[in-house]
């Protein structure tokens, strides 16, 4: 099932970004990555993903507003949201915008796998 999932994962940490990389695509899962949000709206303009992993805080767009533009635009990837951040709130407003979960960092791998597989048997 993994090898047909494919995965944009977007955060500033330079670190994280190539640990999940590397991390998800021994998982047997295809993944790109972008450093910000306006990165992230240029790769799906010409990509298709089944899940968009994508951090809350990062310079110029945050992953909320992101993820807003992603729900005017009909995208029909699945997000997950991350963050460092843990707040009820933030967490609320993400699923009210359209995220389908939400990871506090630090994430367990087996835990953000499990997501992801859940979120695409859906």
């Amino acid at each position: 099932m993994s090898k047909s999932i494919r995965i944009l994962f977007v955060d500033d940490e330079d670190q994280l970004r190539y640990l999940v990389q590397h991390q998800l695509t021994i998982e047997g899962f295809y993944v790109e990555t972008a450093d910000d949000g306006d990165t992230a709206l240029e790769i799906l303009k010409e990509k298709v993903f089944d899940v968009i992993l994508l951090d809350i805080r990062m310079p110029r767009m945050n992953g909320l507003e992101v993820l807003k533009h992603l729900k005017n635009q009909k995208f029909i990837s699945r997000v997950i949201m991350l963050t460092g951040v843990d707040d009820l709130a933030v967490a609320l407003e993400a699923v009210k915008s359209g995220a389908i979960d939400y990871l506090t960092k630090p994430y367990d791998l087996k835990d953000l796998i499990r997501a992801i597989r859940r979120i695409v048997a859906k």
